[in-house]
């Protein structure tokens, strides 16, 4: 494993990643959880060891907003946000993406209110999906880590030209304490080389950044849009495999445990995913097989390689940390149930919700979701309501 190891919080590690990539601008608003985050990057200004401009805001919307103004300008430009925050900043969410900025913000991720909770869940990330944004979740503090230095190469690379978000679950990984390797700077910037912006805002060249578009060709470059956001799938695949070259830390968009051969796989995104292999290495020493995956590219969506991870599945148990209301299944769900709907083996598929609000999800938790996926295996039928797991009073 490459790398000096040393021990930081998630918060901290993040920041610690955005100052290896020397930043030029950081323009961010406090809300707990990400609040050490900047408050980090704050010090690493203030003592010299970040030449970069800190903007401190008024609020969230504000924050992108300078964020999108100096991306566009040709600056390597950073900003953080949870919950509220991030849905204070949900118009310039949009236009960020749409002007194709290269802008990195990291999630705390956080339930929204009311009721007013500060743990995590992940409706704030889920509110994001939409937009345009690359989304990617990390598991541990050093996946926190290595996924800020990677999306700035994949957001930055000519190919892409997308801001990124890197999701960590508020309080369980952004005030964690770990243990994880960090790079030498030289090893850094060898990965990461300087911004070449594309198209810059330039006075003495003047142009027009998100003009009027109406119906005669607001379709077409929507569609551009779409088709552009496709587009960067390998790129994500290649930047994983030079990043695992450079560290020996091998990401993929979807990680697998103990599937081959499973009839019953539970599917889950960010720190869960640990405690759910914990519950099933424990099932599997009682002679009970069954399968986990969850993702580490969100946005876009890595439905191919999902569906090729299902493939042989009987029963699959899609665990969400957020609710849709009205909604016949919650945000991850979709996607899922999108994705494999034209396969022509499905399995069955059911929703969990679970870990509302920074509820614990315990290895109990996990055997209960077992099973009810083994009952579902049994009688060939899904349950067509999400079944929420870890309320109280239950067993």
């Amino acid at each position: 494993m490459r790398g000096k190891l040393v021990g930081m919080n998630g918060d901290r590690a993040v920041a610690y990643a955005v100052k290896q990539a020397e930043v030029d601008v950081i323009s961010a608003y406090p809300i707990t959880p990400q609040t050490i985050i900047v408050e980090t990057l704050a010090e690493y200004v203030n003592n010299g060891e970040l030449d970069a401009a800190f903007i401190p805001v008024e609020s969230e919307h504000t924050a992108l907003s300078a964020a999108v103004g100096a991306s566009l300008a040709g600056a390597r430009v950073f900003t953080a946000t949870s919950s509220q925050g991030l849905a204070l900043m949900y118009e310039i969410l949009w236009i960020a993406a749409g002007l194709r900025t290269t802008i990195v913000m990291a999630m705390g991720n956080r339930a929204l209110s009311p009721n007013i909770n500060i743990h995590c869940s992940h409706d704030d990330a889920y509110a994001a999906r939409d937009t345009g944004w690359l989304q990617f979740f990390a598991e541990n503090v050093q996946e926190a880590y290595d996924l800020t230095l990677v999306s700035f190469r994949i957001s930055e690379d000519r190919r892409v030209l997308f801001p990124s978000i890197v999701n960590l679950d508020g309080f369980i990984l952004t005030h964690a304490l770990e243990g994880l390797y960090v790079l030498e700077d030289s090893d850094v910037k060898a990965f990461l080389p300087k911004k070449e912006p594309v198209n810059p805002i330039d006075p003495d060249k003047p142009a027009t950044y998100g003009p009027l578009d109406l119906f005669d060709w607001y379709m077409e470059h929507k569609r551009n849009q779409f088709e552009s956001l496709e587009s960067v799938r390998p790129v994500i695949r290649e930047v994983f495999e030079e990043y695992g070259e450079l560290t020996g830390r091998r990401y993929a968009p979807v990680k697998t445990f103990n599937v081959e051969g499973s009839d019953v796989v539970l599917m889950v995104l960010g720190s869960s995913a640990g405690t759910v292999r914990y519950a099933i290495r424990r099932l599997a020493e009682r002679g009970k097989k069954v399968g986990v995956v969850s993702l580490t590219q969100y946005r876009p969506f890595p439905a191919r390689e999902l569906r090729e991870a299902l493939r042989g599945a009987s029963v699959v148990a899609v665990m969400d940390r957020s609710v849709s209301f009205g909604s016949p299944g919650a945000q991850l769900f979709m996607d899922v149930s999108a994705s494999l709907v034209n396969s022509k083996a499905k399995p069955l598929l059911y929703n969990v919700i679970y870990g509302l609000g920074g509820r614990d999800l315990t290895p109990a938790h996990v055997e209960r979701i077992v099973e009810i996926s083994e009952a579902v295996l049994k009688k060939g039928e899904a349950p067509e309501s999400p079944i929420w797991v870890g309320l109280r009073g239950e067993e």
